[in-house]
């Protein structure tokens, strides 16, 4: 692991924050480089431990952001604190911005048809100037490089691919080979945010860093998905523990 990197149960965490993070994305856009963004959460991280073809995906990434307050507060526990949440929605929004600023073009893929197709409008409706070059739901077959052939040849800008972990960071390393440039991240549940079918959580529960449990308010069935967040810190803790 580099200086620029936290170890959180194996999986290498940036140690830039916001707006660091937008500054070297703008970089890498302006160089025409490629860069595979992960933003994970405790649940991500979990997955991780349990996916071995999942955790080799994510040694690929360029950047692994934390997305989640569960995160910022392992690494405290792990000695290295991290300065910030670097969440998925508010890099989305903040790159849509510079797209709308700079004329950038994007490539929207996943959701289902008609939430795509309704955050695609939003998108036209909100940055007139972003340049949506394509946009494809997420039933289609992950294995066939037809896809990913297609947009290498529109040559997007930034590419947000909203399959859901693990799939949209497996489809990204599987396909990244093919890439000669573009920003491949993960957004997975925000492109239902964007389409404005789902709500985000009001500021002062964001502010709270409490997210998560607005989240299980609205929806309960995400019950099961939240066992992961007591797994992941008694997991953090553990070895800590071991270590005193």
């Amino acid at each position: 692991m580099n200086k620029e990197t936290i170890d959180i149960l194996g999986l290498h965490f940036t140690k830039k924050n916001f707006n660091d993070m937008i500054g070297i994305i703008s970089e890498r856009i302006h160089e025409q480089k490629k860069s595979f963004i992960v933003t994970a959460n405790p649940e991500i991280v979990m997955h991780s431990l349990e996916d071995k073809e999942y955790r080799q995906v994510l040694d690929k990434a360029d950047y692994i952001v934390p997305d989640g307050i569960g995160i910022i507060i392992a690494s405290k526990i792990v000695g290295s604190p991290l300065k910030e949440r670097v969440t998925g929605y508010d890099l989305m929004i903040s790159l849509l911005q510079k797209a709308d600023k700079d004329g950038l073009s994007i490539f929207l893929l996943g959701g289902r048809e008609d939430i795509n197709d309704e955050a695609a409008n939003n998108i036209r409706n909100t940055y007139s100037n972003v340049k949506i070059v394509g946009q494809q739901h997420g039933f289609f077959d992950l294995n066939d490089p037809q896809m990913a052939e297609k947009i290498e040849r529109l040559s997007p800008d930034i590419i947000f691919v909203a399959l859901g972990f693990p799939r949209q960071e497996k489809w990204i390393a599987q396909h990244y080979s093919i890439f000669t440039k573009g920003i491949f991240i993960g957004v997975g549940g925000s492109i239902d945010v964007l389409s404005g079918r789902v709500k985000r959580a009001p500021v002062i529960w964001q502010k709270m860093k409490v997210e998560w449990l607005y989240r299980l308010v609205k929806q309960p069935s995400r019950w099961r998905r939240m066992l992961a967040l007591p797994r992941f810190m008694l997991s953090v803790v553990k070895p800590t523990k071991n270590e005193k």
